[in-house]
């Protein structure tokens, strides 16, 4: 049983989307100790994204999704990573407009990035395209 669950585990990790949620997971850790340390405004949209993508990861990593069939998974992925890639871009603007600490456009930056992450994400997994 372990045997397989490992290997379920290396073989999600493996893909596109396995490594995608994983940079995701990463750098909405970093955003969230960054937002931490410089201001306690922007926390909640980084730790949720950090819980949804945790979520979709342990989904797609179980092979869950296959097994809960009432939800369409590829439209709830894609419009949570456009969202996401919506909502980071709001918050980066808005944290590199108003100056302030160097932690503060580093998590700006960083929000950038993950607005480019979150919107590759979303173009990948658009359900139009497959």
């Amino acid at each position: 049983m372990a045997d397989f669950q490992r290997s379920s585990c290396t073989t999600f990790l493996c893909t596109q989307k396995g490594m995608l949620l994983f940079a995701e997971i990463i750098l909405c850790l970093v955003i969230l100790t960054l937002y931490g340390v410089s201001t306690s405004g922007y926390i909640s949209l980084s730790l949720i994204e950090l819980i949804l993508a945790i979520i979709f990861f342990i989904i797609y990593t179980c092979d869950l999704h296959t097994k809960i069939q009432f939800i369409h998974w590829p439209w709830t992925d894609f419009f949570r990573s456009l969202i996401a890639a919506i909502i980071y871009l709001i918050t980066s603007i808005i944290v590199l407009v108003e100056r302030g600490y160097r932690s503060r456009i580093v998590a700006g930056v960083l929000g950038l990035i993950a607005t480019a992450l979150f919107g590759y994400d979303a173009s990948i997994t658009c359900p139009m395209r497959q």
